[in-house]
């Protein structure tokens, strides 16, 4: 066992209406709008159809389970899940925010974004593009005065663009074979292509969504919603212009009075809906309509080997109405460097949270702020690194970073139950379906992280 600090005891915040706490689910979307939603699966939809569909709802569903245990323990408590980890044995929690880091360093989004770009206004040079992006997410990063606005504006911006195109596209772009190819995504229920490799499987299955440590920072987001015992824990904001303070953010926990915990069904139900409605029905509707798009377009041409089959999309596009390939390469130019903005936030906000109050918890210089900087430009930095030393293949890139994140998923999942059983008040532990739910998901990521593992130790020895 850690030796954390006891939970100080405090009332339970009155909970709020849904729409004040929209927020954090539509952050989750728009961050994995891209990897998952706007590359991985309609690449996989362009390669082999539709018939591995049933396997996004599968991801979906499972992330959603696990968003709110994650969700469960910071409400209550006002810590992170990775803070929680840490009382369950001091360093688990560096291990996730440094898995994180590996998964999430390499600049794919950028140079994916970088890319689209290039097809959206016919030129230019991918590495310089991708460059100046990730300069731009340092420093909106670091110099917003509360964190959290920046990112769930930039992702609210993200998913009105997103779903506005989707929306025209329904009419438009994609085809009644489509549609008739959804019925042999049921039929398959439970089959997988043997053309894809199992990294990609595993891939795929974390990125239907959120994936990997993206789902554990959903505790920092509503935490910095004010949802739960949340409210009592200082924001994270700018060293420069935000007032930063240098208190680590361990948590409390409520008497279960039943004032408390009427107070706690009203937030737990608010924080259900809010995923349902934004995480969970943004991302099934985003991940089935490009895939469909995709496959309208694309499938059986031939070009689909690497990300070029975005360029190939938007050409029969273009072909089909003049303007509305242009259209889908912005759309997905933003909604790209959207993604690279959320992860650089999440990644930082992981590493310094753990940080600051596992290791650092009386440094008056090292507040949760000054780390959270530190690592954001430690990943810009890199990235640009990897980019001038030619390391820029984006299908490679985000097939490692997905790959990475199921891994966690594997071993964080069954971490949460424990978490949730041990130390939570009887009268709110993880139960019934519920702890099914995650154990089955335990199961899941596991079955496929091992088949990864293999393959890969496989194509190293052969």
């Amino acid at each position: 066992m850690s030796s954390m600090p006891a939970f100080k005891v405090a009332q339970l915040p009155e909970p709020q209406p849904l729409r004040r706490v929209l927020g954090p689910g539509v952050i989750a979307a728009g961050v994995g709008l891209a990897s998952g939603e706007f590359v991985i699966w309609p690449y996989i939809s362009a390669n082999v159809g539709l018939v591995f569909l049933w396997a996004a709802v599968v991801g979906v569903i499972a992330q959603f389970f696990l968003n709110m245990e994650i969700e469960r323990y910071t409400l209550a408590t006002g810590e992170t899940a990775l803070t929680g980890f840490s009382r369950l044995g001091r360093h688990w929690g560096i291990v996730f925010a440094l898995m994180a880091l590996l998964a999430n360093i390499w600049p794919g989004w950028a140079t994916s974004s970088a890319t689209v770009f290039t097809y959206a206004v016919g030129q230019g040079n991918v590495t310089v593009i991708a460059v100046i992006e990730l300069v731009i997410i340092g420093i909106a990063l670091t110099l917003s005065p509360v964190v959290y606005r920046t990112v769930e504006a930039t992702q609210f911006v993200k998913v009105a663009a997103v779903l506005v195109f989707l929306v025209v596209a329904l009419f438009v772009a994609i085809s009644g074979e489509a549609y008739r190819g959804l019925g042999e995504a049921v039929t398959s229920i439970g089959t997988v292509p043997s053309q894809l490799g199992t990294a990609l499987v595993l891939g795929a299955l974390a990125f239907a969504g959120a994936g990997g440590g993206q789902n554990l920072v959903q505790s920092n987001w509503i935490r910095d919603k004010n949802m739960g015992m949340g409210a009592r824990i200082p924001r994270l904001v700018s060293p420069v212009t935000g007032e930063d303070q240098a208190a680590p953010a361990t948590g409390y926990t409520f008497e279960p009075t039943e004032e408390n915990l009427s107070r706690w069904r009203g937030w737990w139900r608010v924080a259900n809906i809010e995923q349902l409605i934004s995480f969970v029905a943004i991302t099934i509707f985003t991940i089935f309509l490009m895939s469909m798009l995709a496959y309208s377009t694309v499938f059986g041409s031939g070009s689909t080997n690497d990300i070029t089959f975005l360029r190939a999309e938007g050409e029969v596009l273009n072909q089909r109405l003049n303007w509305f390939g242009t259209f889908f390469w912005a759309i997905g130019a933003l909604s790209l460097f959207a993604a690279a903005m959320g992860i650089c936030d999440y990644v930082g906000r992981m590493v310094a949270d753990i940080v600051k109050t596992v290791y650092l918890p009386a440094s008056e210089r090292w507040t949760e702020s000054r780390i959270y900087s530190l690592v954001v430009w430690f990943i810009v930095v890199f990235g640009i690194l990897m980019l001038t030393i030619g390391f820029d293949q984006p299908i490679t890139l985000l097939v490692i970073s997905s790959s990475v994140g199921g891994i966690m998923m594997f071993v964080y999942s069954a971490l949460l139950a424990v978490l949730n059983r041990r130390m939570l008040p009887q009268a709110i532990k993880i139960r019934g379906y519920r702890m099914v739910a995650v154990l089955l998901t335990f199961a899941f990521f596991g079955f496929f992280s091992v088949l990864t593992l293999i393959d890969q130790i496989g194509k190293l020895t052969g």
